[in-house]
């Protein structure tokens, strides 16, 4: 039956029409063998392009190296783009290695056919060469993902490889568009400063692409002159990417000088968050903020980081500016004045202002399921959110809440009078059906045994038991926690009672 066939292919092979041709071509490279690849390689001359891409197909499935090490390399420089596509396709897939393969790839990387530049590129990964680094590089600005997502991994793969390296940083002095900028962003760290002079020149390329990368790698330079020249590229930069990066790089160095430019993009949905950053770090800015925070036209990321900004500021009215928004129907928001809210107490609220907060968060606590651990870390810092944190963790109906309030007792504070019935919070919690919550007392029972070097009183060999089945548990971080705490308790005592 095969010989059968493969004479029908042969004689199909010189058929008058080419798509009869093809279709034998497709034949042989199935069934065919050695003896037929004299009529592929013949064939690989045909008028027809789609008999040309036949013949290239028809050898990569015969499998046979050498069969094509001399035509496919040619049928790779075909006019007809398909031709170039099957060609690559059969080369890469007979392991074809060699100059001349090499070459064939790397005249590809420049192809007008997008198929093909992302074939040439896999044949060159498969081979680990570069092929060409000029055109290699450049493959960084192809508007195709597919083109430029392997070109960088390409690169990554050649790294060491002394063309690629110079010009790489060629490209990042001197280079265009999207493939300098993609340079920029990749290039190691230490790079920066020996491209100082070029990265301040890549401030005034006409491509945002490029003048954003170069934003970003000088935010990390804390000389004088880089600084004052990022802020007066933000005076004339007119791309919102570009300008948020910017301002992100000028956060923390940010002068008075800034106001104007930073208020002049807070309504941008882009720009204005880190508008609001640089200005919560500037006096003169407070006004702008409020007034930023009450106008509901303003984007609510924007108004977040505003209200992020006023309490990282600490100004007197910051706590009254901020609690009423903790009930904003908008998640962004919230979060930004729980961020605010954190900032405050982490530097200390004044006493008036302890019970109020501590009130308001516990009570989001227990209703914004969104923001659950934002909130907790809002109210590690105040102890007069104590009594209701432990009724939370006791009555709470959400695993998520019980979790973030037992993680708020401490557990090691020996002078504590509510010590005691804190640890059999993290007892009970032991046996909670939420993961989250057994995670939590485990964590709790552990500060004790940090702080004590026992376990604590009241424990009993069910205590033990309890742990010891927690170090089966289906949950890696929390077989990790019981095992590490009944260590740490082994090291220093036995069980003291029952539990």
């Amino acid at each position: 039956m095969r010989d059968h066939q493969i004479a029908f292919f042969l004689r199909e092979s010189a058929a008058p029409e080419p798509e009869r041709r093809a279709a034998a071509l497709k034949g042989l490279g199935r069934r065919g063998g050695a003896a037929h690849v004299p009529v592929l390689t013949g064939a690989a001359a045909d008028p027809e392009p789609c008999v040309r891409a036949a013949a290239a197909r028809a050898l990569g499935r015969l499998g046979i190296p050498e069969a094509g090490r001399e035509v496919l390399p040619r049928l790779m420089g075909d006019a007809d783009a398909g031709v170039r596509r099957r060609a690559c396709v059969a080369a890469t897939r007979l392991g074809l290695r060699g100059p001349t393969v090499v070459g064939a790839f790397a005249r590809l990387l420049s192809d007008p056919d997008h198929h093909v530049r992302i074939l040439a590129l896999e044949g060159l990964s498969v081979l680990r060469v570069p092929g060409d680094a000029a055109a290699l590089v450049a493959c960084l600005g192809d508007r195709d993902p597919a083109v430029w997502g392997r070109a960088v991994s390409l690169l990554y793969g050649c790294a060491d490889d002394r063309d690629v390296r110079a010009e790489l940083v060629r490209t990042a002095r001197q280079g265009r568009g999207a493939a300098r900028a993609r340079v920029l962003e990749r290039l190691p760290r230490q790079c920066t400063e020996p491209l100082l002079d070029a990265l301040l020149d890549a401030l005034r390329d006409p491509s945002p692409q490029v003048r954003r990368q170069a934003a970003r790698r000088l935010s990390d330079v804390r000389h004088r002159q880089v600084q004052d020249t990022l802020a007066a590229a933000l005076r004339t930069e007119r791309d919102p990417e570009v300008a948020a990066t910017l301002l992100s790089g000028l956060g923390d160095q940010a002068d008075e000088r800034l106001v104007d430019v930073a208020v002049g993009w807070l309504r941008d949905p882009v720009a204005g968050p880190p508008a609001a950053r640089v200005l919560g770090a500037l006096d003169p800015a407070a006004t702008h903020l409020r007034t930023a925070l009450a106008d509901e036209a303003v984007p609510a990321r924007t108004r977040a980081a505003c209200a992020t900004a006023i309490g990282a500021g600490g100004r007197w009215d910051a706590v009254w500016l901020l609690l009423p928004l903790l009930d904003d129907p908008d998640d962004d928001l919230r979060a930004g004045v729980l961020d605010g809210l954190d900032h405050l107490a982490e530097k200390g609220l004044r006493p008036w202002e302890r019970h109020p907060v501590a009130w308001a968060l516990s009570a989001h606590l227990e209703n914004d399921a969104r923001h659950t651990w934002r909130t907790r870390n809002a109210l590690r810092y105040l102890a007069q959110a104590l009594p209701a944190v432990r009724r939370l963790a006791d009555t709470a109906p959400s695993g998520e809440v019980r979790a973030a309030a037992l993680s708020l007792l401490d557990g090691d504070d020996a002078t504590d009078e509510h010590l005691r019935s804190d640890v059999r919070r993290f007892l009970r919690g032991l046996d909670d059906p939420h993961e989250t919550v057994r995670y939590e007392a485990v964590l709790g029972l552990r500060r004790w045994a940090d702080a004590h070097g026992s376990w604590p009183p009241g424990t009993g060999p069910a205590a033990r038991e309890r742990l010891t089945a927690l170090t089966a548990d289906s949950s890696p971080r929390l077989r990790d926690a019981a095992t590490g705490l009944l260590a740490a308790l082994d090291s220093g005592a036995a069980p003291s009672g029952p539990a």
